[in-house]
């Protein structure tokens, strides 16, 4: 028997324990017990969870059988349980108390879980699989990563306390003077039936902002009989800053919302909702990033989650800086926000048809309408979650995502009327859309292939769009690059004969992968280029339809897609500038079927850059920036490329369902010689001499409290990276 229990969390004087069981028989019965301090039952709450990626990796193969379990109890602090887990004739017993959780928490000890999870013969076994399948030097670089992602993350409460304001800070903030031309905040907070409690906390954290020029507008639309006019009244004769009305009926959120709304004075409009928290420097931030950016019109900073009786933070949402395209898949801005009155007034109030998801609909009438969007890169936020919230249950409120899915459908009515949203679909959860869009036309795109032997990989790229896929008007430029091997020329030959729309052309210069993709686009005729390597193969059949739907958009200047190792993990799935000190792939060797970041990997977005291993751009936008540049011969062409691209304001979207196989390393060597590693140091300094500014000031489409050492998007190792600070890369200054 196997066994690991992920996430323990205390909320609402629960506790509540994820994690996985599996024995050497996958259909082992397993049975779930829990004990008191006198080793009495408890009664308990399970749910039965799929986990996919347990039984892929102990089993190899998807089972359709519920390795994982939720399970739920009462708990009365300062006491400790005992969950027991049985099979196979086996029993283990975990003791939970709260210093047995704070101490499991530490990175020490996550750091030696790691090392003892390392230590064990599934790891000889997977290892000696992947030393045949791949080679002893791919086994080196896959033991190297996993090496170095035994530096575990924090536990955040610990990195919040490490990273927030002290105490001489907020009292800094509290006596620096307030002017005639610093902006009035008006927090707004619809209320309805909110427990005494919880809203007292909330008007107190809003009246105790270091920042003071402020007003609360509060409208109650509570049920006549328990509305909190009494509580309201108290609040507003001990401070007069607290406007308020009582509505005696429930007008809905948005009714509720735009009541308050009216109250306003403020030149900003800060939201809130009636039971969550701000940090008390929230506003002093708002009121700092206004006066350093005066043209600013919409703000929003990070957030994260509060457990109902106020006692831990979790689950922090550090987000990046203004993406349209994750936006359109996902309400990540949601709190805290704040516009500019003027600009609220413009685009109107809240919509009652769009409730359930009438914030969602709001963000995207100011953001489509603002001038200039700052993004404040600090937890401002504390979002209260509750077992019946959609931020803990988003299945608890599924006509939220219905509303959401129809906000999206508006946003690209208003700003694209002449794309046609084909359907709107759930994506990887609730709240996180898939949305596909109907072709207006289907452009001839000009497939480029950079080619030398290996005739049987190239002949799979091909074949797998030609034959497996969805989107017909395709050409292929495959550019010769020096072939050796008799059998490569006698494929170019079969292979144009069987499909006129093959055409071989030769590149007889030695390998430079910019000038071999410049020479192969001579010869296209399409509209579009789709850059593609030939070590992939196309999962998803309608994965060129995926990225021309981002693709055929004025404002979208190249769509990349998500690939996968042969394992079925990720190799690319976005690329963050300043990874390793450069650049590099988001959420590397993370299984498909396992969660990332806020699901970020399977969630459609804008980054910096994509890899051109499969990249759609327009030919017209290749021309006009240049094409690849041909002094980076071998390394960060691709990202180099796109970064051209977004100088010139456009836009460049990772599409996670444009989903292909990379056969990595098949087709090219590992840089593992003297003179490799000596070419790519001058690529890397050609590089930082070309881009200072973005690997200086952080990446937009990052957040500086994230780490430059891993790819999964963890907190930032505060004993070995400052936040905000570039990675150096030691030994690089002698080719600078």
């Amino acid at each position: 028997m196997k066994y690991k229990i992920d996430v323990v969390r205390i909320r609402e004087n629960y506790i509540t324990l994820n994690g996985w069981v599996v024995g050497r028989n996958p259909a082992s019965a397993v049975r779930y017990s829990v004990l008191d301090e006198k080793k009495q039952p408890v009664a308990f709450h399970l749910v039965s969870t799929r986990r996919d990626d347990v039984s892929q990796i102990y089993y190899k193969k998807v089972i359709d059988r519920d390795f994982g379990f939720d399970i739920r109890f009462s708990y009365e602090r300062g006491k400790t349980y005992r969950l027991v887990i049985q099979c196979e004739g086996r029993t283990a017993q975990i003791r939970y108390n709260e210093a047995l959780i704070q101490k499991r928490a530490s990175v020490a000890y996550k750091r030696r879980e790691k090392i003892r999870d390392l230590c064990n013969m599934e790891t000889v076994r997977v290892a000696l699989d992947y030393l045949r399948k791949h080679g002893l030097r791919a086994l080196v670089l896959k033991s190297r990563n996993k090496l170095e992602g035994i530096d575990s993350d924090y536990e955040y409460g610990e990195w919040y306390d490490k990273t927030k304001p002290s105490e001489e800070e907020l009292e800094a903030q509290r006596s620096a003077p307030i002017g005639k031309e610093d902006p009035l905040f008006s927090v707004v907070i619809p209320v309805y039936a909110t427990p005494d409690r919880y809203l007292k906390e909330m008007l107190d954290s809003v009246l105790q902002q270091t920042y003071r020029k402020l007003e609360l507008c509060i409208a109650d639309g509570s049920p006549a009989g328990k509305d909190k006019a009494e509580l309201l009244q108290e609040y507003a004769a001990r401070d007069e800053r607290v406007r308020y009305q009582v509505l005696g009926e429930n007008r809905g959120i948005s009714g509720n919302t735009n009541a308050a709304l009216r109250l306003a004075r403020g030149d900003y409009i800060v939201l809130c909702d009636h039971d969550d928290l701000l940090p008390p420097q929230a506003l002093y931030r708002m009121a700092e990033a206004i006066r350093k950016h005066p043209a600013c019109d919409c703000l929003y900073s990070d957030e994260d989650k509060l457990d109902m009786d106020g006692g831990s933070l979790f689950d922090p949402n550090f987000k990046p800086d203004f993406n349209q395209d994750l936006l359109g898949s996902v309400n990540y801005i949601c709190h805290l926000f704040a516009v500019k009155r003027t600009l609220q007034e413009q685009v109107g109030l809240f919509r009652p048809a769009f409730d359930g998801a009438q914030d969602y609909d709001f963000i995207f009438r100011v953001t489509e309408q603002a001038k200039k969007i700052v993004h404040i890169p600090e937890v401002l936020y504390h979002w209260r979650c509750h077992m019946n919230s959609t931020a803990s249950n988003p299945e608890s409120k599924l006509y939220a995502f219905e509303a959401g899915a129809r906000a999206i459908r508006a946003h690209y009515e208003r700003t694209w009327p002449e794309l046609c949203v084909k359907e709107v679909k759930k994506g990887v959860d609730y709240g996180i859309y898939h949305t596909l869009f109907q072709l207006k036309e289907e452009p001839l795109i000009s497939v480029i292939i950079p080619n030398k032997d290996h005739a049987d990989d190239l002949d799979t790229a091909i074949r797998s769009l030609l034959e497996r896929g969805s989107y017909r008007n395709l050409e292929f430029i495959v550019v010769e690059n020096n072939s050796t091997e008799q059998k490569t020329w006698e494929y170019y030959d079969r292979i144009q004969e069987e499909y006129s729309c093959v055409h071989v052309v030769r590149y007889e210069g030695g390998f430079n992968f910019s000038a071999i993709n410049n020479f192969g686009v001579r010869y296209a005729q399409g509209d579009y280029l789709l850059f593609m390597n030939n070590d992939v193969e196309q999962i998803n059949p309608d994965t060129v339809r995926e990225l021309m739907g981002y693709g055929q958009r004025p404002d979208v200047g190249v769509v990349g897609c998500r690939l996968l190792y042969e394992d079925g993990t990720i190799q690319h799935a976005g690329v963050v500038i300043g990874f390793g000190g450069i650049a590099g792939h988001t959420f590397i060797g993370l299984h498909e079927v396992q969660n990332s970041y806020f699901h970020r990997a399977l969630t459609a977005q804008n980054y910096s850059a994509v890899t051109a291993a499969c990249l759609l751009t327009k030919k017209k936008l290749f021309e006009q920036v240049g094409g690849f540049t041909e002094e980076l011969a071998v390394a960060f062409n691709d990202i180099d490329y796109c970064l051209k691209v977004r100088e010139t304001g456009a836009l460049v979207v990772y599409n996670p369902y444009a989903l292909l196989y990379h056969y990595e390393s098949k087709s090219r060597g590992l840089e593992d010689t003297p003179e490799k590693v000596e070419r790519f140091n001058r690529e890397i300094a050609r590089f930082m001499k070309r881009w200072p500014d973005i690997l200086a000031k952080g990446d937009p489409y990052y957040n500086p409290n994230l780490t430059l050492r891993k790819s999964d998007f963890s907190l930032r190792d505060l004993n070995k990276e400052k936040i905000g600070e570039p990675y150096h890369i030691q030994g690089i200054e002698r080719y600078l």
